[in-house]
């Protein structure tokens, strides 16, 4: 296991050091703390937008599923897939148009002060559950891998993780998520082959799989998964296209960077969404019994094939690749869910608690940090508390907590970009009717009920879970969005409070941004800056060609060296030809 502990060492160094390198360039306002003063390039943009829809749970609850149940698990990444795509299409550019640091004043700025107080506090709570969802996820694949603790493992991972969002700022975390990007895809890529050539190719996959490839065991009704996907688009466009996700896209330095951003996020989800699920599938024949190796782990025990796989097919050293990405996928999504959570208490908490007095933007940066901090502890202690759940899986346990909480949350941020008069008391009255929604859809008129309406009686577990889920999300799409859209009939002009800077609002998403000409000195900066941190990444990689492993496996280390060396080349090059 050293030449293990020495990959993960080395990344956490590379990533540390890229905090390090955008630590000045996130120091001289809060606005470049928050959202790199709005300064970013296309593809760090769509990058980080990538990363957000990606935790260590993909290669865990999500790999387990796809062990268990072939190609179905693919049906949420094509959901992301075309989320992103309608992000390109109508989405991020309005997002980045909307000309405000923090996802919280875009709130407020359209549905006014009462509205950005629930919601900074509402949203603040809920990513620190879904925080401590992705900190478990990361917990269970490396307390697995290394035999540890798994609250051992929890706490000193998230303090890690905790420090470097701290130092880093919106530079660095967007810088890392690049950075992580490349580890993610190189090691996916790399995996995917590997497990294709062993089962014999893609046809062999498919054919010999356990069980049908394309439906999966226990599925008597496959329309399930055909309305399950649908749904799914409906409840990820909801997730990721709405005002708070919307902070990926402020960081754009203007709305065509915002839209190549989202185009770029699209173009991975989408090959993504096939490569990252080849080895478990392979797995699903290669090591039917993998799952039995993790029996401590309960119903999690197939969330740890990934791990199998690794360690028995590829060579020595790629168990700390995989390991180096979980904590990538985690630390994308943890640093980013700690700055934005600064960013909103700040600009949206403690600056109107001053009131009229002026705060230092010295002083206010700091309390980003402090935030960052507090946050960090207490998403750690839910990561814990989440371990104890040994009854659900973790597939089962994301999608919980996404569909019961996060989809009442973000109906009112998404659909206030098209309804246009709504009374103030809508947005927050929508999200407690959402939560009611998701009590009364579990525990009243529960899926039993529905599937006996349907004439499905006799429904295996898996599909009562699938049919579950998608109840409850139909109850959104159906219940809470038609009620906040039916809100506006209750709308009164004379009493909107609102009215003027809401209309702004509107026109200024669709009024195009134009970045400055002395943007160009940046991009510089940005190209040069992640062009070395990927040199020394691709460096490091080629190092790894002396672990003693067969010849196959160090031709693996040179590809992977020589595709990351032509990155950071690339982006070094093009630094000094911007330039000039």
């Amino acid at each position: 296991m050293l030449h293990e502990y020495l990959v993960i060492g080395g990344y956490f160094l590379l990533i540390i050091g890229v905090g390090f390198t955008f630590k000045k360039m996130a120091s001289e306002s809060t606005s470049d703390y928050f959202r790199g003063g709005g300064k970013m390039l296309w593809w760090m943009v769509g990058s980080t937008a990538f990363m957000a829809q990606f935790s260590a749970w993909t290669f865990t609850g999500a790999a387990g599923k796809a062990f268990n149940d072939g190609f179905s698990i693919a049906i949420v990444f094509f959901a992301n897939t075309l989320a992103y795509f309608c992000g390109w299409a109508y989405f991020s550019h309005r997002f980045r148009q909307t000309r405000v640091d923090t996802p919280s004043q875009v709130i407020k700025r359209r549905f006014g002060n009462t509205n950005e107080a629930f919601f900074s506090w509402a949203l603040i709570v809920f990513s620190i559950i879904n925080g401590g969802v992705w900190l478990n996820a990361l917990g269970v694949f490396a307390s697995a891998a290394f035999d540890i603790n798994i609250v051992l493992t929890i706490v000193v991972t998230g303090a890690v993780l905790v420090f470097v969002s701290v130092i880093s700022g919106a530079w660095g975390v967007v810088a890392s998520d690049f950075v992580q990007t490349l580890v993610v895809a190189v090691l996916s890529i790399a995996c995917a082959v590997v497990a294709l050539v062993e089962v014999g190719g893609p046809v062999n996959l498919v054919n010999n799989f356990p069980s049908d490839f394309f439906i999966g065991p226990d599925m008597n009704y496959g329309i399930i998964l055909f309305a399950s996907f649908i749904f799914f688009f409906a409840k990820q466009l909801i997730c990721i296209m709405n005002f708070n996700d919307s902070f990926r896209f402020l960081n754009a330095k203007d709305s065509i960077n915002a839209r190549k951003g989202a185009l770029f996020a699209m173009v991975l989800m989408g090959v993504g969404s096939i490569i990252w699920f080849i080895p478990p599938w392979a797995s699903a024949i290669l090591y039917p019994n993998a799952a039995e190796s993790f029996s401590q782990l309960g119903n999690k025990a197939s969330d740890a094939v990934y791990f199998v796989f690794t360690k028995n097919s590829m060579p020595i050293g790629t168990v700390g690749l995989l390991l180096a990405g979980l904590f990538a996928a985690t630390m994308s999504s943890m640093d980013s869910v700690l700055n934005r959570n600064a960013g909103i208490f700040v600009r949206s908490v403690y600056q109107p608690l001053k009131g009229d007095t002026k705060v230092d933007d010295k002083e206010l940066l700091k309390i980003g940090q402090w935030v960052c901090i507090i946050c960090g502890v207490l998403v750690i202690g839910t990561a814990v508390l989440f371990k104890s759940l040994k009854g659900l899986s973790l597939f089962e346990l994301m999608m919980n907590v996404s569909t019961m909480v996060q989809v009442p949350l973000l109906v009112p941020l998404f659909w206030g970009m098209f309804i246009k008069k709504t009374p103030s008391w809508a947005p927050w009255v929508t999200v407690l009717l959402g939560l009611f929604v998701s009590w009364l859809l579990m525990n009243v008129i529960t899926v039993e009920i529905i599937a006996n309406w349907l004439g499905l009686p006799a429904l295996t577990g898996r599909e009562s879970k699938e049919l579950y889920l998608m109840w409850i999300i139909a109850g959104h799409v159906f219940i809470t969005s038609g009620f906040f859209i039916l809100t506006s009939l209750f709308y009164k002009e004379s009493t909107d409070k609102n009215k003027a800077e809401t209309e702004k609002f509107f026109i200024d998403i669709e009024t195009p941004l134009i970045s400055d000409d002395d943007q160009s000195e940046v991009d510089a900066q940005q190209r040069k800056k992640l062009g070395s941190m990927v040199l020394i990444m691709g460096t490091g990689m080629l190092l790894m060609m002396l672990i003693p492993n067969p010849m196959w496996g160090r031709v693996m280390y040179l590809c992977c060296s020589l595709t990351l060396l032509f990155i950071g080349g690339t982006l070094i090059y093009s630094s000094k030809h911007k330039a000039k």
